[in-house]
């Protein structure tokens, strides 16, 4: 279970991001989180695992407050939260297999790491995981010699490396065409429904989330403007989150 308690997050401009945001996420469940650009979805997501450090309240993840943690109990949580990110955040002149090693990390001795030794047990799980996604063939290729949703498999099989338990997706397909960012998002439904790795996703698209998604958690302004199941955003709903002259668009 994720809790999320009174979660504020106010930068030095002044900026606040987050104002006051509960919600709870039982285990295993696909929970996306929309809104506009702006609205706080990607400062949330990286404030569970703190690579952005709340300003208040409090986030409890399998009875442990992860706000509380000391760096080496923080490491130890980081090692069962993946994350996925927009830009694939690779090592683009690196091997996809390097890249795909990479998460492996929190595992390894760092000694090691530096010099890009890993296990012949790593190694096998890398294939696996690339295998999983179905680009094992890729793997000793440069990453950015990958297309757009190549280079997000390999994030994502990175992410797998890990062995997690929480899946945090920052706008995964925020840089793919609509047949690829389907294609993407089948995968990590694939991973939650046969692994119960629990998701949780930013998306812009309604259409989207209304897919994929167990739970919808919609932000406007850094604050909850809608928790609910994807059937129950309405066109009131819809222009209540993303303003009165959103125009709906669906991605086929």
């Amino acid at each position: 279970m994720l809790k999320i308690e009174h979660l504020t997050k106010i930068y030095d401009s002044g900026v606040r991001a987050l104002q006051d945001v509960s919600f709870e996420v039982p285990d295993g469940q696909f929970l996306v989180i929309i809104g506009l650009s702006g609205s706080g979805k990607s400062t949330l997501l990286r404030c569970i695992n703190r690579l952005i450090e709340p300003t208040d309240g409090r986030i409890i993840w399998n009875n442990t407050d992860i706000t509380d943690a000391t760096d080496e109990e923080l490491r130890q949580i980081r090692r069962k939260i993946g994350m996925i990110f927009q830009q694939f955040n690779l090592v683009r002149r690196a091997p996809v297999m390097t890249n795909v090693l990479a998460g492996r990390l929190g595992y390894t001795n760092p000694m090691w790491s530096l010099v890009n030794h890993f296990s012949a047990e790593d190694k096998r799980k890398a294939l696996e995981k690339l295998n999983r996604v179905g680009i094992r063939e890729k793997a000793y290729i440069r990453a950015d010699q990958l297309s757009g949703g190549q280079q997000q498999r390999v994030g994502i099989a990175r992410a797998l490396m890990q062995e997690p338990e929480l899946m945090l997706a920052d706008e995964p397909v925020a840089s793919l065409d609509p047949a690829t960012s389907h294609s993407v998002m089948r995968y990590l439904e694939l991973l939650n429904k046969e692994d119960g790795i629990t998701i949780l996703c930013s998306l812009h698209f309604l259409s989207l989330a209304r897919t994929y998604a167990d739970r919808i958690i919609a932000l406007k302004d850094g604050r909850m403007e809608f928790d609910g199941l994807p059937q129950e955003i309405d066109d009131k709903r819809f222009k209540d989150i993303y303003g009165e002259d959103a125009v709906r668009v669906e991605i086929a």
